[in-house]
């Protein structure tokens, strides 16, 4: 979907007027980030989604739709390459996996031997937490891609 059809969506679902009141911006203004760009003969301007897209493609910063994601609360995880299928690789990524769960309780174990969590050890368990739902993000879509099927 391109970014133009999503804030057309958007904007059926919400109030163009309260979206130009919250960001103070012009109602008109609002109404053309939702048409195609003007190089694609509409009249729409470069939307703030647009905006956000060639910032995140000119730094290729991953902070950026993590930033967002947080915002939105939720969490950005990258999607995997796809790899070829290959039975023999369900082993090592489920080892992974495991590897990752068993990291992270150590952590949180380590950190509460004390009866207490302060906010280094907290920040340490967030790391731990992000690296196993990267992990198994990463481990899901590959079985949903069949990279575990039968050779």
């Amino acid at each position: 979907m391109k970014s133009h059809e999503l804030l057309r969506e958007v904007i059926k679902d919400a109030s163009a007027k309260q979206i130009a009141a919250d960001l103070s911006l012009s109602l008109s203004l609002i109404y053309k980030w939702a048409e195609p760009p003007e190089n694609l003969a509409g009249s729409g301007l470069a939307n703030p989604l647009d905006r956000i897209d060639q910032l995140i493609q000119s730094t290729r910063d991953p902070r950026l739709p993590q930033w967002i994601c947080e915002r939105a609360g939720g969490f950005f995880i990258h999607n995997p390459k796809p790899t070829a299928p290959h039975p023999y690789h369900l082993i090592p990524a489920t080892n992974q996996i495991v590897q990752e769960f068993a990291d992270m309780l150590g952590v949180i174990a380590a950190a509460s031997g004390d009866n207490a969590i302060t906010k280094t050890e907290a920040k340490d368990i967030r790391r731990r937490w992000e690296g196993l739902k990267r992990e198994t993000e990463g481990f899901v879509r590959c079985c949903e891609q069949g990279t575990f099927g039968k050779v």
